[in-house]
């Protein structure tokens, strides 16, 4: 019901439904809004064909929205298989006549079926969450590389992953770290993966956070928000870390720090949030009590050990939807949320759209910023100009109706001057 050569969607019936999503999220989003309605009248991005790599969700549909308004064609598939909303993906498709090629649960087959036709509009400017689409252009589909002058990337995941290609000399186009902008890790980062996280988690378990011990494996932006969102529910919060800094931070805020295989006796639920491979392994799940939860937040699903886990059980059924029980040969049970993918999006809806707002804000202004500069840009990555950050911050302001002071002229001359000493 929901495929053609344009598209690839679970059911176009769903359209309706999306729509109202839609509409309901874009209520919270009015930065976006604003760049929507210049673009509509400026049409930055005439004749730009766009390849999108990201969750598919009320919030993103908002931004396809935005970058078609602007003049683009545009292309989409999920970056991650849990997290598209086949709404969202048919009221694209059905009301916008977008491109969309993505289906929640779909295999990994499918999945990198779909980053391949996304590709095949030969793009100018890709946008990614986690680098994958990235990764497919520059080994799969290298004849695409001549028509591409820039990208954007959502995720630390993914902007590791591309400082490494640059740093390798392998990045063939400038990439534009919009995780990068203060006005998306501050917010996005922290409040809606803290809240986000929580949610998925719940909507999963049903389990009552108050009074268990929760452990979040790296205090890095999204983990600082989780730690905060966990103990402001009741939870004993135990911090993982290999950075010292970030180690010191935890400290600093009030939670107590430890290696993970100390933690690993001690937690009723765990969540990582590093961005590395087997966090949690065969070391630790051989340690957990029995019933224990554990889950991701993290972009890939791989920051959990999945297959010594099964190794290990000598059972694996599923209890309820997302909830995966591995039942070990000594009789205990280890829960898995979500296949160890991001659960925030496989469980629940991911981010609230306020804080999307900012983090799509940048995604728009940062494809302008791409096609302007494509002639001055290395193959390097960039963070998002500061002008650029402060004006989303600016516009977010008045939007929620805060006023903030100036600067006098006597300010900005001592802030310019070394004359004035004590």
């Amino acid at each position: 019901m929901g495929r053609g050569k344009e598209f690839d969607v679970k059911d176009l019936r769903l359209a309706r439904a999306g729509r109202g999503r839609i509409e309901w999220a874009k209520k919270e989003m009015p930065v976006l809004r604003s760049i929507g309605e210049r673009f509509a009248r400026e049409k930055p991005l005439k004749g730009i064909r766009i390849s999108a790599c990201l969750h598919v969700t009320t919030e993103t549909a908002a931004l396809m929205q935005v970058l078609a308004a602007g003049g683009a064609k545009v292309a989409l598939c999920a970056s991650n298989p849990l997290s598209t909303q086949d709404d969202a993906a048919a009221a694209l498709v059905a009301d916008d006549g977008i491109a969309v090629y993505s289906i929640k649960g779909e295999n990994r087959k499918t999945y990198y079926g779909h980053i391949l036709q996304a590709l095949s509009v030969a793009p100018h400017v890709t946008m990614d969450d986690g680098a994958d689409l990235v990764s497919v252009i520059h080994t799969r589909r290298r004849e695409y590389l001549k028509s591409v002058v820039g990208g954007t990337e959502e995720t630390t995941t993914g902007v590791i992953r591309l400082r490494a290609m640059a740093e390798k000399g392998v990045l063939r186009y400038p990439i534009v770290a919009v995780n990068e902008a203060k006005t998306k890790h501050f917010f996005d980062n922290r409040y809606g993966t803290g809240q986000s996280t929580i949610d998925g988690i719940l909507r999963a378990t049903n389990r009552l956070l108050a009074g268990s011990c929760f452990v979040v494996a790296g205090y890095g932006w999204c983990g600082r928000g989780l730690a905060m969102r966990a103990r402001g529910m009741g939870s004993r919060v135990l911090i993982t870390e290999v950075d010292p800094l970030a180690s010191l931070e935890a400290v600093m805020d009030g939670f107590e720090v430890l290696p993970m295989r100390e933690a690993a006796g001690a937690g009723d639920i765990f969540c990582t949030l590093t961005g590395n491979v087997n966090v949690l392994r065969e070391e630790h799940f051989r340690k957990m009590k029995d019933g224990v939860i554990l889950c991701n937040s993290g972009h890939f699903n791989v920051e959990i050990d999945i297959p010594a886990l099964a190794r290990m059980a000598r059972s694996v059924r599923t209890v309820r939807p997302f909830v995966e029980e591995y039942r070990m040969r000594d009789g205990r049970a280890i829960h898995l949320l979500g296949e160890g993918r991001l659960i925030n999006l496989a469980a629940a809806e991911g981010h609230p759209s306020t804080v999307m707002d900012m983090s799509f804000a940048n995604q728009a202004l940062g494809v302008e910023y791409l096609v302007g500069k494509r002639e001055s840009l290395r193959n390097a990555v960039y963070p998002i100009p500061e002008e650029i950050d402060r004006e989303i911050a600016r516009l977010k302001l008045a939007a929620i109706g805060v006023r903030i002071d100036r600067l006098t002229t006597e300010q900005r001359k001592y802030l310019a001057s070394w004359e004035m000493g004590t």
